[in-house]
């Protein structure tokens, strides 16, 4: 419970009051998978257009990618900054770890800001999570979980490959519904069955 009401004001500070860019409200992304360290920083980078869109990374790129593989269990429920879009908007990631009730949670909690505090920030939460193939889970729990990196890194270099444009389809896609969404809190689950597979 401490850990929610910690992440609740974290998030509460980062909306601030209602920033605007070229008279618009700006909008808060934030990406989200179990560890938030593999699909959700493959996600930001490509929003943030430091990763290719228009081709798999080499292992060097998906390696040098910020955080990736970086953050381990003790990261998880943390909201960390990626950077900044070129619209203004702000880029985030969150590591859910098993829990079911963070993101609703937090649902919650930025509405209920909105309403009490007339907030005018959009935020968006993205699930990565579908995106991950078996090689990526396998290879995230030998080198994570395990540290054995020698098994675990090349088995997340080749589930990163494998699903990095189903990851880039969710990307664009988020940002297309953060463009027509009229509440202050969108939660894109990104089932399977949207999720274009290979």
């Amino acid at each position: 419970m401490d850990d929610i009401k910690i992440i609740c004001c974290a998030l509460a500070v980062t909306a601030g009051t209602g920033h605007k860019i070229r008279g618009r409200n700006t909008i808060i992304f934030i990406y989200n998978c179990f560890g938030g360290t593999h699909s959700s920083s493959l996600a930001s980078a490509i929003h943030l257009k430091k990763l290719p869109a228009d081709r798999i990374p080499t292992t060097e790129e998906i390696l040098g990618t910020d955080y990736f593989n970086k953050l381990n269990s003790k990261d998880r429920g943390k909201i960390i900054y990626r950077g900044t879009d070129e619209e203004g908007n702000k880029v985030f990631t969150i590591g859910r770890g098993t829990s079911k009730i963070l993101i609703p949670c937090l649902k919650d909690l930025i509405t209920l800001l909105h309403n009490e505090f007339k907030l005018t920030e959009k935020i968006i939460f993205s699930n990565m999570s579908p995106t991950v193939p078996f090689s990526m889970s396998v290879g995230g729990f030998f080198s994570r979980g395990l540290g054995i990196d020698f098994i675990g890194v090349p088995l997340l270099v080749l589930g990163a490959k494998k699903a990095y444009m189903q990851i880039v389809d969710i990307v664009n896609r988020t940002k297309e519904a953060a463009k027509v969404s009229d509440g202050p809190v969108l939660v894109l689950t990104n089932t399977h069955d949207n999720v274009k597979t290979k």
